[in-house]
């Protein structure tokens, strides 16, 4: 139950607001407590208003009760204007007469009780005598006459408003303004007033009103809902009308609070809620409605057949929700304010921006868009581990395999306490929330087990919440996958990449094959899917492999950190999934809660001092010349703070302006910790745009960058984009500017950029309207404006010609259109493709249980080398020879000893990065992979990030000076000293891409040379040399015969290298020879079993699987 009461305190009364289990009229004020309990207060200070205008519906009336007041309230950074009816003030004023009215009765019952109980005739026997102690608890409440007085609203102070003095025509609307502010000043000018129900809803204001991570305030009222579960029906406010003659309130329709903000429309049962029972994201709508009725809106008003009846709908995504409202004129106001607020620029959700992403391109001003490069999984494990350490509110994880015992530092056995586990646990107990979001396996297919991970991390805390998505049978998916790997804290901070939480990604620029005895990898992180994959996780530390006998695989990624807005656009993305899967897995369970999305303009207080500490100081002292008390107090002395003011569509607002404010000094600088304030907004120079115009930031065609591939226009923007000296590589020191630190050179420094978030998602995965491909999208547009350079690491490389109708991703045609371009200028131009050797599923390459591992090959292969619709294929026949200047593949292998004395052993690098670098400038870093499952949308969901520098520095391409990009050229020149085994000292060597000198003499010879070096040690497979079936069993069959115990893919060395040399035969230790590799970079096997079909056949169970599985 919910009731109020009466609180004598210092200062004055103030209303208490009770609440239980059961929802109650929060008006029900016949049955009062006393409570220690603290209510939610909406108005910590006061707020101001101005009476703008005076209008009427006929200029010959003269009666004031039709006067309409377009009133402008201002409560701390934010402004809002409402249009009242005379009328609605003197409901106003009747409501709090009657609540004054009621509690003056309360008082007296609760007097003469205590007399009673004074004079031992009351409830209680004992006696309080006068020379005793009272305790605090049983200090009865004393209400004086000022406590009363600062109460309550006399009935001569609306007189006025009724009765304005009489004169000419002109002058009735300027009294009538005088009298109306005046009443305003009296109830505005007291806090407790302020806070009761009655104020608050005609102020349109409600618990979210002013809270600035949702940005600013927008249209607030009471509408009516059809969709939402029964909310308890005992307050006569949910009532669309006192009247109970008719049936409308019996049709499952509910009075909820609608709060719209930039990005969501919310619906709260309460204005003094803070949970939404619903909520509505805006997302991109479609183009068209199919109507030829040009682009569909977000709200549209809809005709009922009853014409009492005053409704509109929104409709977003795969949602459509029907409202009601009381008068058409409100309908009216309601679809004008949503599609205003869907549309509005800079993120004008409902409509595309750049390459059809959801988000627009951030760090187009100074707004505090930064990213952080990690290479390989030691470092960004370290980095995330300390991120949710310092977590203050809230953590999002989403993940394709997430494992809860994963250690996130290394050694384990001296990091026992760094376990994700134990990390989350830690912080869930300091009250932080942890919603984490998992792909749901098709179990027959995966063994990633994520009902154990879900089962482990729902027993850490009650705070810890966790869904798995999909449901295949309800949902028909059983083919696609949740892709993304996140990290997000407090909003503050993201992490995304190549990288999941989860076994046997740990690694460093070293790659050991070995550890034995465990130290660095513990029991199943010791992780080889080639080898086997294990059939349970629950014993994680229980080794699967033996460590004596077998390596484990390396694994190669790039993950990053992002600061700023692109951060809360990483952290909408993880909203509306996770909404989408709540209301789909769990609508009715009150445990997993809807989720609110950030606005991007939001920099919380902790981040150090800034212009908006002064504002609200400023504004603090401002407020206490305001006076509480009954009579009519001057109007406020607040500055005109131009922050957060709204756009309402109602045409009260004269002068539209965006979103923002006009200071310029607000940065977001990284963080690693919570979110609790905010400091202020910018103004962004972005104009409105029409409702059949897309947002684009940068045009899709790139037409707006100029040869070095920056805006021409910033430019202009930024004058100081900084030039850093030809030395910066080697005495950087990293995260200088925040972020994270390392002495590994794993670790990038930490730049300004401009960001850009893209992503793969469709109706099934996040519940749009829209297929988005935007990751695609930018994959093609940065091939075909790359002008020198693009070097690609990922897990596949499977993409389409253009005719090709099998595989419908045109990544390939971009590349072959792009060097074909270089080729008829006669221009340097170097395409680089890192990929793994062979695919990191489990079975030989000649195993009756490896038709998925030579599926992908297949596909692969097609892709680069075999066939018509090869790119090598293609290139060769106009290019010839020339063909490898221009483009050409790549794999890494490492080796080392399983354990001292033992055996010599080598295994792939497995490359799980998702990359491409373009001349220096540009970088994407993300989840998708080059194939159609990543990049059509309609298939596995995925996140990425683009990244075009701002900080320049000096550095060379095809043999003259260029600016490369600090965040990109840093990352290549990591990336290539790991591959290259290039020190610390001859960074110069590799630092132009594109000349021979590098391209051939350093890159293409370090493969060449290592690949020679394994092929003579390990006869390691896949290589050039077996081109069959056959010639594989038999080689496989030799090389077990001579080593004895061997590897899936032959990476046992044998005791001894035998050579004949004048007929005698020589013997040598195989790692006298391997220490002639550097890094650990080799050359793809481009002729292996090339002459075999790898497709499955008729007796293998993926012969009747969809090809779309391994493509």
């Amino acid at each position: 139950m919910e009731s109020e009461q009466l609180i004598s305190t210092g200062s004055g009364s103030r209303y208490m607001q009770m609440r239980s289990e059961q929802l109650t009229s929060p008006s029900s004020l016949l049955s009062f407590r006393h409570s220690s309990f603290e209510p939610p207060r909406i108005f910590e200070e006061l707020p101001s208003a101005t009476i703008v205008s005076v209008s009427r519906p006929d200029a010959g009336d003269i009666s004031p009760m039709l006067l309409s007041y377009t009133i402008e309230f201002q409560y701390k950074q934010f402004k809002w204007r409402l249009l009242k009816k005379a009328s609605h003030v003197f409901y106003l004023h009747f409501a709090l007469k009657k609540r004054a009215f009621i509690e003056e009765i309360h008082e007296k019952q609760e007097q003469v009780k205590e007399w009673l109980q004074n004079l031992g005739i009351g409830d209680h026997t004992d006696v309080v005598h006068d020379d005793e102690d009272i305790d605090d608890e049983t200090v009865p409440l004393h209400h004086n006459d000022e406590s009363a007085k600062n109460r309550d609203v006399p009935s001569s102070a609306a007189l006025p408003i009724i009765r304005p003095a009489l004169g000419r025509q002109q002058s009735i609307s300027d009294r009538s303004k005088i009298a109306m502010q005046g009443y305003l000043n009296h109830f505005l000018g007291n806090m407790d007033i302020v806070n009761s129900q009655e104020v608050c809803k005609f102020l349109e204001v409600s618990m979210l009103s002013f809270s600035p991570e949702y940005g600013p305030k927008l249209k607030e009222d009471f509408v009516m809902v059809k969709h939402l579960p029964k909310l308890p029906k005992n307050d006569p406010s949910r009532k669309c009308c006192s009247c109970r003659w008719f049936s409308c309130c019996n049709d499952n329709w509910q009075k909820v609070w609608a709060v719209l903000k930039p990005g969501f429309l919310a619906f709260l049962a309460d204005p003094f809620d803070t949970q939404p029972l619903d909520i509505i994201v805006f997302d991109v709508l479609p183009a068209s409605d199919g109507n030829g009725d040009g682009r569909v809106s977000l709200a549209k008003e809809i005709k009922d057949r009853n014409p009492l009846r005053h409704a509109f709908k929104v409709a977003c995504g795969s949602r459509s929700i029907k409202l009601r409202v009381r008068s058409s004129s409100k309908v009216k106001d309601w679809v004008a304010s949503i599609n205003d607020a869907g549309l509005r620029p800079p993120e004008g959700w409902c409509h595309p921006h750049r390459f059809g992403s959801f988000a627009p391109p951030r760090g187009l001003t100074e707004d505090g868009s930064q990213a952080q490069w990690f290479v390989d999984g030691r470092a960004a494990f370290e980095a995330i581990a300390s991120a949710i350490e310092d977590a203050k509110s809230e953590i999002f994880i989403c993940g394709w395999w997430l494992c809860p015992e994963l250690y996130m530092r290394r050694p384990f056995l001296t990091h026992a306490s760094s376990k994700l586990d134990s990390l989350l646990e830690a912080k869930a107990k300091e009250g932080v929330q942890i919603y984490i979001l998992l792909y749901k396996e098709v179990a027959l297919a995966l063994k990633i087990n994520s009902v154990y991970s879900k089962r482990k991390l729902l027993g850490i805390h009650e705070n810890v919440r966790v869904l798995r998505y999909p449901d295949h049978f309800s949902s028909g998916v059983y083919l696609w996958s949740h892709h993304e790997k996140l990290v997000i804290v407090d909003h503050q901070i993201c992490f995304l990449g190549g990288l999941d939480l989860c076994f046997g990604r740990y690694d460093t620029a070293e790659h050991k094959v070995g550890d034995c005895p465990p130290n660095i990898w513990p029991g199943k992180d010791y992780y080889n899917p080639r080898e086997s994959e294990p059939n349970s996780w629950e014993d994680t530390m229980k080794d699967e492999l033996d460590r004596g006998k077998y390596p484990r695989m390396p694994w190669h990624d790039v993950h990053c950190a992002i600061w700023g807005p692109p951060c809360r656009d990483v952290a909408r993305h993880f909203v509306q999934r996770w909404n989408y899967a709540k209301r789909n897995k769990a609508p009715n369970e009150q445990a997993i809660p809807l989720l609110m999305p950030q606005q991007h303009m939001v920099i919380p207080h902790y981040m150090g001092k800034s212009s908006d500490v002064e504002i609200e100081s400023e504004n603090a002292s401002n407020s206490k010349d305001i006076k509480r008390q009954d009579s009519f107090s001057s109007k406020s002395s607040y500055q005109d703070i131009p922050l957060l003011i709204p756009q309402e569509a109602d045409g009260l607002n004269e002068n539209p302006r965006p979103y923002g404010v006009d200071s310029p000094h607000c940065l977001d600088q990284p963080s690693r910790v919570g979110n609790n304030l905010a400091f202020p907004f910018r103004k962004t120079k972005i104009e409105p745009v029409g409702p059949d115009t897309p947002m684009r930031g940068f045009v899709d065609d790139f037409e707006s960058l100029d040869r070095h591939g920056k805006l021409a226009s910033d430019v202009v923007a930024h004058p100081a984009i900084t030039n850093s000296d030809p030395e910066w590589w080697e005495t950087q020191e990293r995260g200088n500017k925040g972020g994270f630190t390392d002495e590994s050179g794993q670790v990038g420094p930490c730049s300004s950029c401009r960001c850009q978030v893209i992503r793969s998602v469709s109706q099934w995965s996040a519940g749009t309207s829209q297929v988005e491909d935007s990751i695609h999208s930018a994959y093609c547009s940065l091939i075909d404006k790359a002008e020198h350079f693009i070097y690609i690491e990922n897990q596949f490389f499977i993409s389409g010609l253009s005719g090709d109708e099998i595989i419908r991703n045109r990544v390939l045609e971009a590349l072959f259109r792009r060097i074909m371009r270089a080729y008829n200028d006669k221009k340097c131009f170097r395409v680089i493709i890192v990929i793994p050797l062979v695919p990191g599923f489990q079975g030989g390459l000649d195993d009756a249980g490896a038709a998925s591992v030579r599926a992908v090959m297949h596909w692969q292969y097609r892709t680069i080398c075999r066939g018509h619709n090869s790119i090598l294929h293609n290139l060769y026949e106009l290019l010839g020879p020339k063909t490898h200047d221009y483009i050409s593949f790549y794999g890494l292998r490492a080796y080392g000893k399983l354990f001292d004395g033992g055996p010599v052993a080598s295994s792939q690098v497995y490359v799980h990065s998702k990359i491409m670098i373009v001349d220096d400038c540009t970088t994407i870093i993300g989840s998708a992979n080059i194939n159609d499952r990543s990049l059509l949308g309609s298939r596995d969901s995925e996140i990425g990030l683009l990244i075009e520098d701002k900080e320049l520095v000096n550095s060379y391409m095809g043999g003259k000076p260029w600016k490369a990009g600090k965040f990109s050229l840093s990352l290549r020149m990591s990336l290539w000293s790991e591959h290259l085994g290039v020190r610390a000292g001859e960074m110069d060597q590799i630092i132009d891409p594109t000349v021979d000198s590098t391209y051939k003499d350093i890159w293409m010879a370090t493969a060449k040379t290592n690949t020679t070096i394994y092929q003579d040690v390990f006869s390691c497979v896949p290589n050039d040399f077996i081109h069959s079936r056959a010639a594989f069993r038999q080689n496989i069959a030799f090389w077990k015969e001579k080593v004895g115990h061997t590897t899936i893919d032959l990476g046992i060395a044998p005791g001894a290298l035998e050579s004949y040399q004048n007929g005698d035969v020589n013997k040598a230790d195989p790692m006298e020879r391997l220490e002639s590799i550097k890094g650990h970079l080799v050359s793809f096997p481009l002729d292996f079993m090339l002459k075999e079909d790898l497709r499955p056949v008729f007796n293998e169970s993926e012969y009747y699987a969809s090809p779309q599985v391994f493509h």
